[in-house]
Protein backbone atom coordinates (compact mmCIF):
# COMPACT_ATOMS: atom_id res chain seq x y z
CA UNK A 1 0.00 0.00 0.00
CA UNK A 2 1.03 3.67 -0.83
CA UNK A 3 1.56 5.68 1.71
CA UNK A 4 -0.66 9.15 1.58
CA UNK A 5 1.93 12.21 1.18
CA UNK A 6 2.43 13.74 5.07
CA UNK A 7 0.52 17.12 4.71
CA UNK A 8 2.87 20.38 3.99
CA UNK A 9 4.22 22.34 7.35
CA UNK A 10 2.59 25.30 7.86
CA UNK A 11 4.16 28.31 7.40
CA UNK A 12 5.17 30.19 10.69
CA UNK A 13 5.81 34.25 10.50
CA UNK A 14 6.81 36.70 13.28
CA UNK A 15 6.56 40.21 12.34
CA UNK A 16 8.22 42.04 14.47
CA UNK A 17 9.73 45.74 15.53
CA UNK A 18 6.73 48.07 14.82
CA UNK A 19 3.33 48.56 16.24
CA UNK A 20 0.21 46.13 16.72
CA UNK A 21 -3.39 47.08 16.98
CA UNK A 22 -4.81 44.30 19.28
CA UNK A 23 -7.09 44.75 22.58
CA UNK A 24 -4.72 41.55 24.01
CA UNK A 25 -1.94 44.23 24.62
CA UNK A 26 -2.24 47.98 24.23
CA UNK A 27 1.86 47.82 23.86
CA UNK A 28 2.14 44.99 21.28
CA UNK A 29 5.01 45.59 19.10
CA UNK A 30 4.97 41.97 17.75
CA UNK A 31 2.98 39.16 16.50
CA UNK A 32 3.39 35.56 15.50
CA UNK A 33 1.30 33.79 12.80
CA UNK A 34 1.00 30.21 12.39
CA UNK A 35 -0.58 29.06 9.16
CA UNK A 36 -3.78 30.60 9.08
CA UNK A 37 -3.85 31.83 12.73
CA UNK A 38 -2.94 34.60 14.80
CA UNK A 39 -1.01 32.41 17.73
CA UNK A 40 0.88 35.07 19.82
CA UNK A 41 1.09 39.14 20.33
CA UNK A 42 2.93 40.67 22.55
CA UNK A 43 6.22 42.74 23.67
CA UNK A 44 9.82 42.84 21.67
CA UNK A 45 11.08 41.41 24.27
CA UNK A 46 9.49 38.03 24.39
CA UNK A 47 9.62 37.92 20.18
CA UNK A 48 13.45 37.84 20.47
CA UNK A 49 12.96 34.37 22.29
CA UNK A 50 10.62 33.39 20.21
CA UNK A 51 12.21 33.78 16.66
CA UNK A 52 13.74 30.74 16.11
CA UNK A 53 14.98 29.30 12.20
CA UNK A 54 12.24 27.42 11.65
CA UNK A 55 10.42 30.95 11.05
CA UNK A 56 10.12 33.48 8.58
CA UNK A 57 10.41 36.93 10.71
CA UNK A 58 9.45 40.37 9.03
CA UNK A 59 11.18 43.43 10.48
CA UNK A 60 7.93 46.31 10.35
CA UNK A 61 10.48 49.13 10.89
CA UNK A 62 7.78 51.00 12.73
CA UNK A 63 4.89 50.37 10.91
CA UNK A 64 1.56 49.69 11.92
CA UNK A 65 0.21 46.34 12.26
CA UNK A 66 -3.74 46.24 12.24
CA UNK A 67 -7.13 44.19 11.29
CA UNK A 68 -7.31 44.67 7.93
CA UNK A 69 -10.46 46.38 6.59
CA UNK A 70 -14.16 45.47 5.25
CA UNK A 71 -16.07 46.86 2.84
CA UNK A 72 -19.01 46.40 4.04
CA UNK A 73 -21.06 47.80 0.19
CA UNK A 74 -19.05 47.36 -3.12
CA UNK A 75 -20.03 46.31 -6.80
CA UNK A 76 -17.08 44.57 -7.91
CA UNK A 77 -17.56 44.69 -11.63
CA UNK A 78 -18.79 48.36 -11.76
CA UNK A 79 -15.57 49.35 -10.10
CA UNK A 80 -13.59 47.34 -12.33
CA UNK A 81 -15.21 49.07 -15.47
CA UNK A 82 -14.64 52.67 -13.63
CA UNK A 83 -10.99 52.13 -12.57
CA UNK A 84 -10.46 51.24 -16.89
CA UNK A 85 -12.94 53.26 -18.43
CA UNK A 86 -13.48 56.85 -19.28
CA UNK A 87 -13.37 59.09 -15.59
CA UNK A 88 -15.26 62.03 -15.81
CA UNK A 89 -14.97 62.96 -11.99
CA UNK A 90 -12.83 66.06 -12.99
CA UNK A 91 -15.24 67.57 -16.02
CA UNK A 92 -17.27 70.93 -15.20
CA UNK A 93 -19.17 71.40 -18.31
CA UNK A 94 -21.09 69.58 -20.63
CA UNK A 95 -18.28 70.72 -23.59
CA UNK A 96 -15.67 69.43 -21.23
CA UNK A 97 -17.51 66.16 -20.82
CA UNK A 98 -17.95 65.71 -24.97
CA UNK A 99 -14.57 66.82 -25.42
CA UNK A 100 -13.36 64.10 -23.03
CA UNK A 101 -15.78 61.45 -25.05
CA UNK A 102 -14.15 62.47 -28.16
CA UNK A 103 -11.04 62.66 -27.30
CA UNK A 104 -11.32 58.92 -25.56
CA UNK A 105 -12.48 57.66 -28.24
CA UNK A 106 -9.77 58.75 -30.49
CA UNK A 107 -7.75 56.78 -28.63
CA UNK A 108 -6.89 53.02 -28.85
CA UNK A 109 -8.35 52.26 -25.44
CA UNK A 110 -11.83 52.62 -27.12
CA UNK A 111 -12.00 50.08 -29.32
CA UNK A 112 -15.02 47.71 -30.44
CA UNK A 113 -17.92 47.88 -28.62
CA UNK A 114 -19.95 50.61 -26.29
CA UNK A 115 -17.97 53.46 -24.61
CA UNK A 116 -18.25 53.50 -21.09
CA UNK A 117 -17.54 56.32 -18.52
CA UNK A 118 -18.30 56.98 -14.80
CA UNK A 119 -18.24 60.16 -12.50
CA UNK A 120 -19.66 63.19 -13.54
CA UNK A 121 -21.40 65.70 -11.25
CA UNK A 122 -23.35 68.41 -13.17
CA UNK A 123 -23.43 70.09 -9.64
CA UNK A 124 -20.09 71.17 -9.90
CA UNK A 125 -20.52 72.53 -12.90
CA UNK A 126 -20.58 76.09 -13.23
CA UNK A 127 -23.41 75.33 -16.24
CA UNK A 128 -25.58 71.97 -15.05
CA UNK A 129 -27.22 71.71 -18.75
CA UNK A 130 -26.57 67.95 -19.75
CA UNK A 131 -25.61 67.19 -23.63
CA UNK A 132 -28.53 65.43 -25.73
CA UNK A 133 -28.24 61.86 -26.68
CA UNK A 134 -27.23 63.58 -30.14
CA UNK A 135 -24.36 65.42 -28.98
CA UNK A 136 -22.84 62.36 -27.03
CA UNK A 137 -23.61 60.14 -30.29
CA UNK A 138 -21.54 62.46 -32.65
CA UNK A 139 -18.84 62.76 -30.01
CA UNK A 140 -18.55 59.51 -29.71
CA UNK A 141 -18.22 59.00 -33.53
CA UNK A 142 -21.07 57.24 -33.53
CA UNK A 143 -20.35 54.24 -31.20
CA UNK A 144 -22.81 53.64 -28.11
CA UNK A 145 -22.65 55.74 -25.00
CA UNK A 146 -22.92 54.82 -21.35
CA UNK A 147 -21.86 57.65 -18.88
CA UNK A 148 -23.60 57.09 -15.24
CA UNK A 149 -23.45 60.23 -12.43
CA UNK A 150 -21.30 60.03 -9.39
CA UNK A 151 -24.14 58.19 -7.76
CA UNK A 152 -24.64 55.28 -10.53
CA UNK A 153 -28.43 55.96 -10.35
CA UNK A 154 -28.56 57.89 -13.60
CA UNK A 155 -26.70 57.85 -17.25
CA UNK A 156 -26.02 59.76 -19.75
CA UNK A 157 -26.78 57.40 -22.87
CA UNK A 158 -26.31 58.41 -26.70
CA UNK A 159 -29.10 58.10 -29.37
CA UNK A 160 -27.78 54.51 -30.40
CA UNK A 161 -27.43 53.35 -27.32
CA UNK A 162 -31.19 54.57 -26.12
CA UNK A 163 -32.11 52.77 -29.45
CA UNK A 164 -30.44 49.47 -28.91
CA UNK A 165 -31.80 49.53 -25.05
CA UNK A 166 -35.43 50.00 -25.98
CA UNK A 167 -35.67 52.90 -23.83
CA UNK A 168 -39.02 54.90 -25.50
CA UNK A 169 -41.64 54.76 -23.07
CA UNK A 170 -39.86 53.71 -20.21
CA UNK A 171 -40.23 55.48 -16.98
CA UNK A 172 -37.09 57.69 -16.88
CA UNK A 173 -37.02 57.77 -20.07
CA UNK A 174 -36.13 61.66 -19.90
CA UNK A 175 -35.93 64.80 -21.89
CA UNK A 176 -32.12 64.83 -23.13
CA UNK A 177 -29.24 62.53 -22.51
CA UNK A 178 -29.79 61.54 -18.76
CA UNK A 179 -31.90 58.96 -17.74
CA UNK A 180 -33.42 57.78 -14.74
CA UNK A 181 -35.11 54.83 -12.91
CA UNK A 182 -36.96 51.78 -15.54
CA UNK A 183 -34.61 53.33 -18.56
CA UNK A 184 -31.34 53.50 -16.95
CA UNK A 185 -31.89 50.20 -15.19
CA UNK A 186 -32.11 49.25 -18.87
CA UNK A 187 -29.53 51.55 -20.13
CA UNK A 188 -27.08 49.88 -17.77
CA UNK A 189 -28.22 46.39 -18.35
CA UNK A 190 -27.25 46.32 -22.39
CA UNK A 191 -24.09 48.79 -21.90
CA UNK A 192 -22.59 46.02 -19.70
CA UNK A 193 -23.97 42.97 -21.36
CA UNK A 194 -20.25 41.68 -21.65
CA UNK A 195 -18.35 38.35 -22.26
CA UNK A 196 -17.63 36.36 -18.51
CA UNK A 197 -13.83 36.99 -19.41
CA UNK A 198 -14.46 40.68 -19.54
CA UNK A 199 -16.61 41.15 -16.33
CA UNK A 200 -13.93 38.44 -14.92
CA UNK A 201 -11.10 41.05 -16.04
CA UNK A 202 -13.17 43.31 -14.39
CA UNK A 203 -13.67 42.27 -11.00
CA UNK A 204 -9.70 40.96 -10.35
CA UNK A 205 -9.12 44.16 -11.31
CA UNK A 206 -11.62 45.62 -8.40
CA UNK A 207 -10.06 42.96 -5.83
CA UNK A 208 -6.55 44.01 -6.61
CA UNK A 209 -7.37 47.68 -5.81
CA UNK A 210 -8.82 46.77 -2.81
CA UNK A 211 -6.39 44.43 -1.65
CA UNK A 212 -3.37 47.12 -2.44
CA UNK A 213 -5.47 49.16 -0.02
CA UNK A 214 -5.87 47.26 2.89
CA UNK A 215 -9.16 45.69 2.56
CA UNK A 216 -9.31 41.71 3.25
CA UNK A 217 -13.01 41.29 2.39
CA UNK A 218 -15.63 43.23 0.21
CA UNK A 219 -19.58 43.09 0.60
CA UNK A 220 -20.70 42.53 -2.95
CA UNK A 221 -24.02 44.03 -3.34
CA UNK A 222 -25.16 41.88 -6.25
CA UNK A 223 -28.89 42.45 -8.02
CA UNK A 224 -31.06 41.73 -11.01
CA UNK A 225 -30.67 45.49 -12.27
CA UNK A 226 -27.12 45.78 -11.79
CA UNK A 227 -25.28 43.11 -13.48
CA UNK A 228 -27.10 39.72 -13.59
CA UNK A 229 -27.17 36.01 -11.69
CA UNK A 230 -23.92 36.17 -14.40
CA UNK A 231 -21.98 38.79 -12.28
CA UNK A 232 -22.83 37.29 -8.83
CA UNK A 233 -22.02 33.83 -9.81
CA UNK A 234 -18.53 35.51 -10.82
CA UNK A 235 -18.13 37.55 -7.74
CA UNK A 236 -18.60 34.16 -5.51
CA UNK A 237 -16.30 32.54 -7.78
CA UNK A 238 -13.04 34.19 -6.54
CA UNK A 239 -13.90 32.46 -2.74
CA UNK A 240 -12.76 29.48 -4.16
CA UNK A 241 -9.56 30.41 -5.56
CA UNK A 242 -6.41 28.53 -4.94
CA UNK A 243 -4.86 30.01 -1.96
CA UNK A 244 -1.79 28.28 -3.08
CA UNK A 245 -1.90 30.60 -6.16
CA UNK A 246 -2.87 34.01 -6.32
CA UNK A 247 -5.36 34.95 -3.77
CA UNK A 248 -8.23 37.77 -3.52
CA UNK A 249 -9.96 39.62 -0.61
CA UNK A 250 -12.74 37.28 0.67
CA UNK A 251 -16.33 38.22 -1.31
CA UNK A 252 -19.16 38.39 1.06
CA UNK A 253 -22.20 37.84 -1.73
CA UNK A 254 -25.89 39.70 -1.18
CA UNK A 255 -28.33 39.04 -3.77
CA UNK A 256 -30.82 42.20 -3.91
CA UNK A 257 -33.99 40.63 -5.30
CA UNK A 258 -37.86 40.61 -3.89
CA UNK A 259 -39.49 37.81 -2.75
CA UNK A 260 -43.46 37.44 -1.20
CA UNK A 261 -42.72 34.53 0.95
CA UNK A 262 -40.61 32.17 2.53
CA UNK A 263 -41.11 29.79 -0.47
CA UNK A 264 -40.14 32.19 -2.87
CA UNK A 265 -36.57 33.21 -1.16
CA UNK A 266 -36.32 29.36 -1.02
CA UNK A 267 -37.09 29.16 -4.59
CA UNK A 268 -34.64 32.46 -5.36
CA UNK A 269 -31.30 31.43 -3.12
CA UNK A 270 -31.68 27.36 -4.61
CA UNK A 271 -31.59 28.75 -8.11
CA UNK A 272 -28.86 30.93 -8.18
CA UNK A 273 -26.53 28.45 -7.78
CA UNK A 274 -23.94 29.83 -5.34
CA UNK A 275 -24.54 30.22 -1.47
CA UNK A 276 -25.01 34.09 -0.29
CA UNK A 277 -25.73 35.85 3.03
CA UNK A 278 -29.00 37.42 1.96
CA UNK A 279 -31.62 38.71 -0.23
CA UNK A 280 -30.58 42.10 1.02
CA UNK A 281 -28.16 45.38 -0.59
CA UNK A 282 -29.50 47.00 -3.36
CA UNK A 283 -32.80 45.70 -3.68
CA UNK A 284 -34.04 49.26 -3.86
CA UNK A 285 -36.29 51.37 -1.43
CA UNK A 286 -35.43 54.33 -3.29
CA UNK A 287 -32.71 56.19 -5.23
CA UNK A 288 -29.69 58.63 -4.72
CA UNK A 289 -30.26 62.27 -3.65
CA UNK A 290 -27.98 63.33 -6.51
CA UNK A 291 -30.34 61.89 -8.69
CA UNK A 292 -32.90 63.29 -7.15
CA UNK A 293 -34.14 60.06 -6.76
CA UNK A 294 -34.42 59.27 -3.08
CA UNK A 295 -37.46 59.16 -1.91
CA UNK A 296 -38.19 62.23 0.35
CA UNK A 297 -41.32 63.71 2.95
CA UNK A 298 -41.29 67.07 1.08
CA UNK A 299 -39.83 68.39 -2.09
CA UNK A 300 -36.45 68.93 -3.21
CA UNK A 301 -34.72 72.16 -2.43
CA UNK A 302 -33.80 72.69 -6.21
CA UNK A 303 -37.01 70.70 -8.01
CA UNK A 304 -40.07 72.20 -6.19
CA UNK A 305 -42.64 69.60 -6.80
CA UNK A 306 -40.49 66.23 -6.80
CA UNK A 307 -40.03 64.36 -3.89
CA UNK A 308 -38.27 61.18 -5.48
CA UNK A 309 -38.87 57.57 -5.98
CA UNK A 310 -40.44 54.88 -4.05
CA UNK A 311 -39.71 51.41 -5.83
CA UNK A 312 -41.21 48.90 -3.60
CA UNK A 313 -44.47 48.87 -1.49
CA UNK A 314 -44.34 48.65 2.29
CA UNK A 315 -46.34 45.62 1.46
CA UNK A 316 -43.89 44.46 -0.89
CA UNK A 317 -41.16 44.96 1.80
CA UNK A 318 -43.03 43.70 4.82
CA UNK A 319 -43.81 40.49 3.05
CA UNK A 320 -39.80 39.92 1.86
CA UNK A 321 -38.77 40.93 5.64
CA UNK A 322 -41.00 38.35 6.87
CA UNK A 323 -40.35 35.70 4.45
CA UNK A 324 -36.54 36.09 5.16
CA UNK A 325 -36.97 36.49 8.79
CA UNK A 326 -38.74 32.76 8.61
CA UNK A 327 -35.66 31.11 6.89
CA UNK A 328 -33.56 33.15 9.32
CA UNK A 329 -31.53 34.82 6.67
CA UNK A 330 -30.63 38.33 6.03
CA UNK A 331 -33.16 40.50 4.03
CA UNK A 332 -32.66 44.62 3.36
CA UNK A 333 -32.97 47.18 1.45
CA UNK A 334 -31.36 50.45 -0.26
CA UNK A 335 -32.53 53.32 1.53
CA UNK A 336 -31.01 56.81 1.30
CA UNK A 337 -33.89 59.67 1.50
CA UNK A 338 -36.57 59.72 4.84
CA UNK A 339 -40.04 58.95 2.97
CA UNK A 340 -37.93 55.72 2.03
CA UNK A 341 -36.80 55.12 5.54
CA UNK A 342 -40.37 55.96 6.68
CA UNK A 343 -41.62 52.82 4.25
CA UNK A 344 -38.94 50.33 5.90
CA UNK A 345 -39.48 51.08 8.96
CA UNK A 346 -43.09 50.47 8.69
CA UNK A 347 -42.47 47.01 6.51
CA UNK A 348 -40.74 45.95 9.84
CA UNK A 349 -43.80 46.76 12.02
CA UNK A 350 -46.23 44.72 10.25
CA UNK A 351 -43.56 41.98 9.30
CA UNK A 352 -42.90 41.87 12.95
CA UNK A 353 -46.78 41.65 13.99
CA UNK A 354 -46.94 39.10 11.21
CA UNK A 355 -43.52 36.74 12.26
CA UNK A 356 -42.98 38.12 15.87
CA UNK A 357 -40.55 40.78 16.96
CA UNK A 358 -38.03 38.22 17.91
CA UNK A 359 -37.47 36.40 14.16
CA UNK A 360 -36.91 40.07 12.90
CA UNK A 361 -34.15 40.53 15.32
CA UNK A 362 -32.61 37.18 15.24
CA UNK A 363 -32.22 37.91 10.84
CA UNK A 364 -29.71 40.74 11.75
CA UNK A 365 -31.85 42.69 8.72
CA UNK A 366 -29.16 45.49 7.13
CA UNK A 367 -30.05 48.65 5.75
CA UNK A 368 -27.71 50.20 3.11
CA UNK A 369 -26.93 53.83 3.52
CA UNK A 370 -29.72 55.48 5.67
CA UNK A 371 -29.10 58.94 5.10
CA UNK A 372 -32.11 61.13 5.81
CA UNK A 373 -32.91 59.84 9.68
CA UNK A 374 -34.43 61.37 12.71
CA UNK A 375 -34.57 60.65 16.49
CA UNK A 376 -37.63 58.00 16.19
CA UNK A 377 -36.35 56.31 13.28
CA UNK A 378 -33.25 55.26 14.97
CA UNK A 379 -34.59 54.44 18.28
CA UNK A 380 -37.04 52.11 15.76
CA UNK A 381 -33.53 51.11 13.93
CA UNK A 382 -32.70 50.18 17.25
CA UNK A 383 -35.60 48.20 18.29
CA UNK A 384 -34.93 45.68 15.47
CA UNK A 385 -31.38 45.23 16.03
CA UNK A 386 -31.00 46.40 11.93
CA UNK A 387 -27.52 47.20 10.87
CA UNK A 388 -27.00 50.23 9.20
CA UNK A 389 -24.34 49.62 6.50
CA UNK A 390 -22.90 53.61 5.67
CA UNK A 391 -20.41 55.12 3.33
CA UNK A 392 -19.09 57.99 5.70
CA UNK A 393 -16.95 59.95 2.48
CA UNK A 394 -20.56 60.90 1.38
CA UNK A 395 -20.55 63.33 3.71
CA UNK A 396 -16.76 64.41 3.52
CA UNK A 397 -17.52 64.64 -0.26
CA UNK A 398 -21.21 66.12 -0.46
CA UNK A 399 -21.74 67.29 2.89
CA UNK A 400 -21.68 70.94 3.95
CA UNK A 401 -22.87 74.12 3.95
CA UNK A 402 -21.99 75.00 -0.22
CA UNK A 403 -22.93 71.34 -1.36
CA UNK A 404 -24.79 68.45 -3.55
CA UNK A 405 -26.62 68.35 -0.05
CA UNK A 406 -27.55 71.62 0.97
CA UNK A 407 -28.65 72.55 -3.19
CA UNK A 408 -30.77 69.50 -2.92
CA UNK A 409 -32.62 69.26 0.52
CA UNK A 410 -31.45 72.72 2.19
CA UNK A 411 -31.38 73.02 5.86
CA UNK A 412 -32.47 69.36 5.93
CA UNK A 413 -28.35 68.54 4.93
CA UNK A 414 -27.25 69.05 8.51
CA UNK A 415 -29.35 65.85 9.86
CA UNK A 416 -27.32 63.34 7.29
CA UNK A 417 -25.56 60.75 7.87
CA UNK A 418 -26.32 60.61 11.50
CA UNK A 419 -23.25 58.38 13.22
CA UNK A 420 -23.31 59.61 16.48
CA UNK A 421 -27.04 59.43 16.71
CA UNK A 422 -26.66 55.86 15.52
CA UNK A 423 -23.84 54.85 17.81
CA UNK A 424 -25.92 56.62 20.98
CA UNK A 425 -28.97 55.07 20.50
CA UNK A 426 -27.23 51.59 19.71
CA UNK A 427 -27.79 50.72 16.36
CA UNK A 428 -25.40 48.40 14.33
CA UNK A 429 -23.02 50.19 12.06
CA UNK A 430 -20.67 49.23 9.56
CA UNK A 431 -19.01 51.02 6.81
CA UNK A 432 -17.84 50.98 3.07
CA UNK A 433 -17.91 52.87 -0.12
CA UNK A 434 -20.42 52.16 -2.37
CA UNK A 435 -17.75 51.93 -4.83
CA UNK A 436 -17.42 52.85 -7.63
CA UNK A 437 -19.64 55.80 -6.28
CA UNK A 438 -16.37 56.34 -3.54
CA UNK A 439 -12.64 55.32 -4.15
CA UNK A 440 -11.64 52.31 -1.84
CA UNK A 441 -9.58 54.49 0.52
CA UNK A 442 -10.50 53.16 3.91
CA UNK A 443 -8.42 55.60 6.10
CA UNK A 444 -10.15 58.31 3.89
CA UNK A 445 -13.38 56.74 5.24
CA UNK A 446 -12.37 56.61 8.57
CA UNK A 447 -11.24 60.60 8.76
CA UNK A 448 -15.03 61.24 7.44
CA UNK A 449 -16.12 60.35 10.45
CA UNK A 450 -13.91 62.45 12.64
CA UNK A 451 -14.44 65.28 10.66
CA UNK A 452 -18.20 64.74 10.29
CA UNK A 453 -19.37 68.42 8.50
CA UNK A 454 -21.96 68.08 11.71
CA UNK A 455 -19.81 67.78 14.76
CA UNK A 456 -22.74 66.41 16.30
CA UNK A 457 -22.54 63.09 14.67
CA UNK A 458 -18.65 62.63 14.98
CA UNK A 459 -17.17 59.78 15.85
CA UNK A 460 -14.08 58.90 17.28
CA UNK A 461 -11.10 57.29 15.14
CA UNK A 462 -11.26 54.42 16.77
CA UNK A 463 -14.76 53.89 16.84
CA UNK A 464 -14.58 54.42 13.31
CA UNK A 465 -11.94 51.87 12.66
CA UNK A 466 -13.81 48.83 14.21
CA UNK A 467 -16.81 50.01 12.24
CA UNK A 468 -14.58 49.53 9.06
CA UNK A 469 -13.08 46.61 10.33
CA UNK A 470 -14.76 43.91 12.77
CA UNK A 471 -18.49 45.49 12.56
CA UNK A 472 -17.94 44.51 8.53
CA UNK A 473 -18.13 40.87 9.40
CA UNK A 474 -20.50 40.94 11.73
CA UNK A 475 -22.88 42.68 10.14
CA UNK A 476 -22.15 39.39 7.49
CA UNK A 477 -22.95 37.13 10.19
CA UNK A 478 -19.68 35.95 9.66
CA UNK A 479 -18.77 32.31 10.37
CA UNK A 480 -15.86 32.97 12.59
CA UNK A 481 -16.85 35.18 15.18
CA UNK A 482 -13.19 36.14 16.02
CA UNK A 483 -13.06 38.04 12.55
CA UNK A 484 -11.64 41.28 12.49
CA UNK A 485 -9.39 41.33 15.84
CA UNK A 486 -5.88 40.39 16.14
CA UNK A 487 -6.13 37.98 19.21
CA UNK A 488 -4.48 34.35 20.02
CA UNK A 489 -6.92 32.20 17.88
CA UNK A 490 -7.85 34.68 15.68
CA UNK A 491 -7.70 34.76 11.76
CA UNK A 492 -4.74 35.82 10.53
CA UNK A 493 -6.16 38.93 7.83
CA UNK A 494 -4.00 42.17 8.77
CA UNK A 495 -2.27 44.88 6.41
CA UNK A 496 0.72 46.37 7.29
CA UNK A 497 0.75 50.45 7.55
CA UNK A 498 3.45 52.68 7.46
CA UNK A 499 2.56 55.75 9.16
CA UNK A 500 3.93 59.11 10.38
CA UNK A 501 2.40 59.36 13.60
CA UNK A 502 0.25 57.01 15.93
CA UNK A 503 -2.39 59.00 18.33
CA UNK A 504 -5.81 58.32 19.68
CA UNK A 505 -8.17 60.52 18.40
CA UNK A 506 -11.68 61.29 19.51
CA UNK A 507 -14.85 62.44 17.90
CA UNK A 508 -14.43 66.53 18.63
CA UNK A 509 -10.71 66.93 16.86
CA UNK A 510 -8.90 67.37 20.00
CA UNK A 511 -6.35 64.54 20.44
CA UNK A 512 -6.09 63.55 24.04
CA UNK A 513 -3.30 64.67 26.13
CA UNK A 514 -2.66 61.43 27.62
CA UNK A 515 -2.27 59.71 23.96
CA UNK A 516 1.01 58.51 24.25
CA UNK A 517 1.43 58.19 27.83
CA UNK A 518 1.66 54.35 28.37
CA UNK A 519 -1.09 54.73 31.15
CA UNK A 520 -3.78 55.06 29.08
CA UNK A 521 -3.56 51.42 27.82
CA UNK A 522 -5.28 52.37 24.66
CA UNK A 523 -4.31 50.81 20.88
CA UNK A 524 -3.15 53.38 18.98
CA UNK A 525 -4.18 54.64 15.31
CA UNK A 526 -2.63 56.55 12.61
CA UNK A 527 -2.94 60.35 12.72
CA UNK A 528 -5.31 61.60 10.17
CA UNK A 529 -4.70 64.76 10.66
CA UNK A 530 -1.97 65.33 7.91
CA UNK A 531 -4.44 65.20 4.73
CA UNK A 532 -2.21 62.27 3.80
CA UNK A 533 -3.48 58.36 4.05
CA UNK A 534 -0.78 55.76 5.45
CA UNK A 535 0.54 53.94 2.34
CA UNK A 536 -0.30 50.10 2.71
CA UNK A 537 2.64 47.76 2.72
CA UNK A 538 0.93 44.35 2.60
CA UNK A 539 -2.25 42.67 3.25
CA UNK A 540 -2.69 39.09 4.65
CA UNK A 541 -5.76 37.31 4.76
CA UNK A 542 -6.07 33.60 6.70
CA UNK A 543 -2.46 34.01 6.60
CA UNK A 544 -1.98 34.75 2.83
CA UNK A 545 -0.46 37.64 1.39
CA UNK A 546 -2.75 39.73 -1.00
CA UNK A 547 -0.70 42.09 -1.86
CA UNK A 548 3.04 43.25 -1.23
CA UNK A 549 4.54 46.52 -2.44
CA UNK A 550 7.66 44.63 -1.46
CA UNK A 551 9.46 47.33 1.11
CA UNK A 552 8.97 44.77 3.94
CA UNK A 553 11.68 41.66 4.45
CA UNK A 554 12.74 39.24 6.63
Amino acid sequence: MTASPSPAPRKVTLYRNGSVYTAADPFATAMLVDGDTVAWVGAEQAATSIADSSMEVIDLQGALLAPGFVDSHVHLTETGIALDSLELGGVRSAAELLDAVAGFCASASSEGGTVLGHGWDETLWADAALPSRDELERAAGGKPVYLSRVDVHSALVSASLAAASGLEGLDGDENGGQVKRDAHIAARLAARSLPAGALRGYQRAALAEAAANGYVALAEMAAPHIGGVEDLVLAAGWNSADRAGRAFPEVLPYWGELAGSADQARSILEGLGVAVLGLAGDLNMDGSIGSRTAALRSDYSDEPGERGSRYLSVDEAAAHLAACSVLGIQAGFHVIGDAGLDAALEALDRAAVDVGEQRIRAAGHRLEHVEIADQDAIERLAKYSVTVSAQPVFDARWGGGDSLYAQRLGSRHTGMNPFGSFYAAGVPVCFGTDSPVTPLRPWSSVRACLEHHNAAERISARAAFLGHTRAGWRAARYRNPMAGQLVPGAPASFAVWEVEELMVQVADGRVQSWSTDPRARTPLLPALDTGDDPVCLQTVLDGVELFSNGSLGS
